[in-house]
């Protein structure tokens, strides 16, 4: 893809376990659920407040620059949410994803789906060349996951974020060429072996 980025998207993509779609007011409940989970606010900290949460998910078209927010939803039940933000400078254009899947659904592919599905979005929709994520250097199963899908390590990035416990803690910063991206994950194959994030 060449020119000028499309205007910012909101996509609904379908995976073979989990489907990853524009939030609803509906989504807003179990969503927060999902994010006060201790396995979630362990790296995320504590939920945003409902109003945030609905502006994020079914507020105004997001802008150019604006992170995405979207839900993972496994058989009809939100299983967590994946954003993807995307840098607009020609010089520096690259896109981001964050994630974060519940208890029920870690582990079973969830998370490694997810993300393949939107770093493809990225690629072939929005046409960036380069995606970063950036977990927690103790998110172990968070980082096993991205490299299923094909990140590859760039380095450790000290003292990055302020942890829900006041600290500062380091962050692995990974990045995904096109090129990199693994071949469509089979969620059931991988089960039992990746947290999904």
């Amino acid at each position: 893809m060449t020119g000028q980025p499309a205007p910012v998207a909101r996509p609904t993509l379908v995976g073979q376990v989990v489907t990853v779609r524009p939030g609803t007011l509906n989504d807003v409940g179990p969503l927060l659920d999902v994010r006060s989970q201790a396995s979630v606010t362990r790296w995320w900290g504590p939920p945003d407040p409902p109003a945030e949460l609905i502006r994020e998910l079914v507020g105004e078209e997001p802008q150019e620059g604006d992170a995405v927010l979207l839900v993972l939803d496994v058989a009809g039940e939100v299983a967590g949410a994946v954003q993807y933000s995307e840098e607009p400078d020609p010089q520096y254009r690259h896109a981001g994803i964050d994630i974060f899947v519940g208890d029920k659904w870690q582990r079973q592919g969830v998370g490694t789906e997810a993300v393949w599905l939107v770093a493809r979005f990225l690629f072939e929709h929005r046409g960036h060349h380069r995606i970063t994520i950036d977990p927690s250097v103790e998110n172990e199963p968070a980082a096993r996951t991205y490299l299923a899908v094909g990140f590859q390590p760039v380095g450790v990035m000290r003292q990055y974020e302020r942890g829900p416990d006041g600290s500062w803690h380091d962050g692995l910063l990974l990045d995904l060429l096109r090129d990199d991206l693994a071949p469509w994950p089979d969620p059931t194959r991988r089960r039992g072996r990746h947290s999904g994030a």
